[in-house]
């Protein structure tokens, strides 16, 4: 398959790629961050340099590299962390002056961490090839061994392992190389990018696993983009201070992303905001915000107070820029770390924050629009004899435009946060996922009774096809304060505790990342008991001629719904609705609210 695939890459028709041919035209560029890059004969080149900067290595290879490396210097240790459902082992490195392979340790040198990794979509895979030159940069090598002398460096080069081994060089028709590109998603055809929230793939329970173990001061993510063209090479970003982490934000934005832009325009790059088009056939309608809800790593970041960027290269540039790039602004974040009390400090006031409320979604206020400089490309809108529609055609001349940012950073649901929840044993799956969130806990070890705030469920609308692999479901909640037996083993959670927000977001089935939402409590949406029709017409008899309100409302409804008057069905089940006998858990949202 790879002879086949570099014989193509050699036909004249192609170019550097197969598909540049059909791809918008490229602006040449030779960004002095080339420079980085050794001859492909040094005998420390990746396979990346070696190949002229246009492939990526495999996963073997990329192993049996890393492990050349670490056997030749003492300051990387190399761990595993968890293995894909097809059997490969996730692997990270563990970069630091003093050579440690724990957490204890590393946590004991007294220094910041910064925590990278590349390929959650593994066609994505820039910050990997970056990543083993910077680590190398920094042992073997030597022009870079200063940045060890006041931070640690975790590094995991591939994280979906499966999907990248998935790998063609035709899986991202939009993206300008590596030769050979991994897949989106892993072998069961999981987003591992939308799987923070509830934690079903091995990889991103491995990265979470990491997080709360590693305790790394600063997380970045890398991806490369879909969408638009424009003239940003290395886009990055965060939730702004209007989000959970306001005092986190505020360091990213005022301390890192200058030093970062700085440095890749020195570089030859030319960084950007995270750039979304807020409606993509007119691009010059505005730029589109985004507050990242939990699945996704920088909106978990968010909730979790966890200083998180998420970068996306653009893809229409060539692959050797964008590894440079990404080279640069690794290097840069971990000099940064130097001098990142300021962002600890900040960390800690973000965990100890309680809100009395907590937004769960965020709205676009048209009326207070930004406006900003944008650096885009020119386009013509051109008919389509084809589509029968009309597309955008990209012109490769760069033109600034003056656009609205559309940005969702307004509070739009939101909820009380309660003294804590109880979820009762029947739910292990609930408390399993928790735990590996980190969450604090404290489990019953006899039955009791308590008060507590459930949901009735009413208008459920399960979704028409599945995400992520599961059918979500939204529904209409009704609070109802009532005693509730929990059974031995049922889980207490406390609010005050750091991870408040994000226990808020996945318990609360409002919550577009609730474990509601995402499919879990299906059971509670489904009727078990029925009613046969000789017992149910006397007892309705019976309910008509005790009760006259009720039989004044059943009157009424039979005037004002004639779907339901002429349905023996639909009345008689009104009747037993309202006798003693129906399931009372029946659309009862099963996960208590304690209020304060």
């Amino acid at each position: 398959m790879r002879t086949l695939v570099m014989a193509l890459l050699s036909f004249p028709l192609f170019g550097q790629y197969p598909n540049d041919a059909i791809l918008p035209p490229q602006p040449a560029w030779n960004g002095k961050s080339l420079s980085l890059a050794l001859a492909t004969d040094d005998a420390w080149a990746t396979h990346f340099e070696q190949s002229g900067l246009v492939d990526s290595p495999s996963y073997a290879d990329t192993f049996l590299w890393l492990e050349k490396l670490v056997a030749a210097t003492p300051q990387l240790k190399m761990i595993p962390i968890g293995k894909s459902l097809e059997g490969r082992t996730i692997r990270m490195v563990i970069a630091s002056k003093e050579g440690v392979s724990s957490p204890e340790a590393l946590q004991a040198n007294g220094k910041p961490t910064l925590l990278a990794h590349a390929g959650i979509h593994a066609g994505e895979i820039d910050g990997k090839d970056a990543g083993l030159m910077l680590l190398r940069d920094m042992t073997v090598k030597g022009s870079k061994k200063h940045l060890l002398d006041k931070a640690n460096f975790l590094f995991i080069p591939i994280l979906s392992v499966d999907g990248h081994e998935w790998s063609s060089a035709y899986n991202r028709i939009n993206q300008r190389g590596p030769s050979l590109m991994g897949w989106r998603t892993n072998g069961r055809n999981l987003n591992l990018n939308r799987d923070f929230s509830k934690l079903e793939t091995r990889g991103v329970q491995a990265v979470v696993a990491v997080l709360n173990t590693w305790k790394p001061n600063l997380y970045i993510d890398i991806h490369v983009t879909d969408g638009m063209d424009y003239q940003y090479d290395i886009t990055y970003g965060f939730t702004g201070t209007h989000g959970h982490s306001p005092a986190i934000s505020r360091w990213l934005g005022t301390v890192l992303r200058p030093a970062v832009d700085k440095a890749l325009t020195e570089m030859g790059h030319i960084p950007g905001p995270l750039t979304f088009a807020a409606n993509p056939a007119n691009p010059k309608a505005g730029i589109a915000g985004w507050t990242a809800p939990p699945r996704f790593s920088n909106g978990y970041g968010d909730v979790a107070h966890i200083p998180t960027i998420l970068v996306e290269n653009h893809s229409l540039k060539p692959f050797q820029q964008r590894v440079m790039g990404t080279y640069v602004l690794l290097a840069e974040s971990l000099a940064l770390m130097a001098q990142s009390e300021d962002l600890h400090q900040a960390t800690i006031t973000d965990r100890q924050r309680r809100p009395d409320q907590v937004t769960l979604t965020w709205k676009v206020d048209r009326e207070k629009l930004e406006m900003l400089d944008f650096a885009g490309i020119q386009y013509e809108v051109v008919p389509s004899a084809i589509s029968g529609g009309s597309y955008i055609r990209w012109l490769g001349v760069p033109e600034t435009w003056r656009v609205p940012l559309v940005d969702p950073r307004f509070p739009d649901l939101t909820v009380a946060t309660p003294k804590g929840y109880w979820i009762p044993a029947n739910w292990p799956e609930i408390i399993e996922k928790l735990a590996l969130h980190g969450v604090q806990m404290e489990r019953l070890e006899n039955p009791r009774e308590v008060e507590l705030t459930l949901y009735r469920l009413s208008d459920v609308k399960p979704a028409a096809a599945p995400f992520e692999g599961r059918f979500q479901v939204t529904a209409t909640t009704t609070p109802e304060t009532r005693k509730w037996s929990l059974p031995k083993g049922s889980a207490w959670v406390p609010s005050d505790q750091p991870l408040c927000e994000l226990i808020v977001h996945l318990l609360e089935p409002q919550g577009i990342d609730s474990f509601f939402q995402w499919g879990y409590f299906h059971e509670v949406l489904q009727v078990t008991e029925y009613f046969e029709r000789y017992a149910l017409e006397p007892l309705a008899a019976r309910m008509l001629a005790e009760d006259p309100e009720l039989k004044t409302r059943f009157e009424q409804k039979l005037k004002s719904d004639e779907s339901f008057a002429k349905s023996w069905r639909a009345r008689l089940h009104w009747f037993y609705e309202r006798s003693p006998y129906p399931d009372k858990r029946h659309l009862l949202y099963p996960i208590g609210r304690v209020e304060k």
